[in-house]
């Protein structure tokens, strides 16, 4: 493999990786710097996810319109250095503020995934498109296999040693790609940076007016709202429901990642080539509806193990539905295309991280009528049948798939 894919693939894992990394400390790390119990501290965790998702709505499509106008190289390594200085002020945070501005700043520079699948939009042959988004896929999976089982391991020594980590591996990144990255936005793509575009709502308004666009944007924010459960409420739900520690979290998170990294790095192919990219994203749909419902209800923490990596097998949702819209936009508006995406996912990570972890504060409190953690997956369920609803609605005027 090309060494300038090496590093994108290396960067949507470590972006990954980062995340999974401070996720089975954050309960303890919230309670350690509020004082509070655990549904107060996934209340906290819901505000830190929705902040990030904010930035990250504002700027995906800034991002993707940098990229488009100055080059996905300049994008992606000034990111990454950024990154690595946020997660050291993070791992030196001693209030809940300082953490919030972390979130903040954290926002901003994740929106390198958007960056980084506008660039092997760029190296792909238009049926190839799905298969190679499958392959950040893979590498985002990778990164949640190994974020979550380091920052377990790395909970042991503090709450604070998984930040020192993440830092440590995004500024090795950056080192990476400056010396084998090339560019890939030449002058006869290139385009203006327009300001109009350059937001989320003239990136929708744009690219909402291609035909059958509008409707994949919804079912992909459905999906990301349903599947935005899993960073939500995952360690706060393992610690209520089946009294795991941080070591289980991360276990139980990176038996998740490998099922998503061999389902889009490898399985997707075989679907793809079976059922088309529209049939690939109906059977996601259809095992989503299966799999969080399996999820609500399971009460052993054995079962949840063994339905966790399996849950994984419906992962093939995002690469198709990219595959689809990239393939509808010109090749001059691929950065726009993933920073609309970028923000829709950044949308969804708004509402997902409050409504989840509302409700699942809500069934978990001590006064609660009934106890039940796993309320969110069951909210998740009804979300996943509503976009297959609007997936499988007769269109007027469809996108080729």
């Amino acid at each position: 493999m090309r060494l300038p894919v090496v590093f994108i693939l290396l960067t949507v894992m470590i972006d990954a990786m980062g995340v999974g990394l401070i996720i089975p400390v954050m309960p303890d790390l919230i309670r350690e710097v509020t004082g509070g119990d655990l549904a107060n501290a996934a209340l906290w965790g819901g505000v830190l996810t929705t902040v990030f998702a904010v930035m990250q709505f504002l700027f995906g499509p800034v991002i993707g319109n940098l990229s488009d106008r100055f080059g996905r190289r300049p994008v992606l390594l000034i990111s990454l250095v950024v990154m690595a200085a946020d997660y050291v002020v993070m791992a030196v945070a001693g209030s809940m503020w300082l953490l919030l501005l972390g979130r903040i700043v954290g926002g901003i520079t994740s929106a390198t995934q958007a960056t980084a699948s506008a660039y092997m939009a760029d190296i792909s042959d238009p049926d190839k498109k799905a298969q190679n988004f499958g392959l950040v896929g893979a590498a985002f999976g990778l990164g949640f296999v190994i974020g979550p089982l380091l920052g377990g391991l790395l909970g042991e020594w503090g709450t604070r040693a998984p930040f020192w980590a993440a830092a440590a591996l995004a500024g090795a990144n950056a080192v990476l790609g400056y010396f084998v990255l090339r560019e890939t936005v030449t002058d006869a793509i290139r385009r203006p940076f327009d300001c109009r575009r350059a937001n989320p709502f003239g990136a929708f308004k744009s690219l909402g007016e291609l035909p059958g666009l509008g409707r994949l944007f919804a079912v992909f924010f459905l999906y990301q709202v349903a599947f935005f459960v899993y960073p939500a409420v995952w360690a706060y739900y393992g610690q209520a429901r089946f009294g795991w520690n941080a070591g289980m979290i991360g276990l139980s998170l990176g038996l998740f990642g490998i099922m998503m990294a061999v389902v889009q790095g490898g399985l997707i192919r075989l679907i793809l080539a079976r059922l088309g990219e529209r049939g690939t994203v109906i059977y996601g749909l259809v095992f989503d509806v299966f799999a969080f419902g399996a999820l609500a209800f399971v009460t052993s923490g054995t079962v949840a193990l063994i339905l966790t990596p399996l849950a994984a097998l419906g992962a093939v949702i995002t690469p198709a539905l990219q595959g689809i819209m990239s393939k509808a936009v010109g090749a001059k508006r691929q950065g726009e295309l993933q920073g609309a995406l970028t923000s829709i996912g950044a949308i969804a990570m708004i509402v997902s991280p409050v409504v989840m972890t509302g409700v699942f504060a809500q069934y978990t409190r001590a006064e609660a009528d009934i106890f039940f953690p796993g309320a969110p997956f069951l909210l998740s369920l009804a979300l996943i049948f509503v976009a297959l609803v609007v997936f499988l609605a007769p269109r007027r005027s469809p996108v080729a798939a």
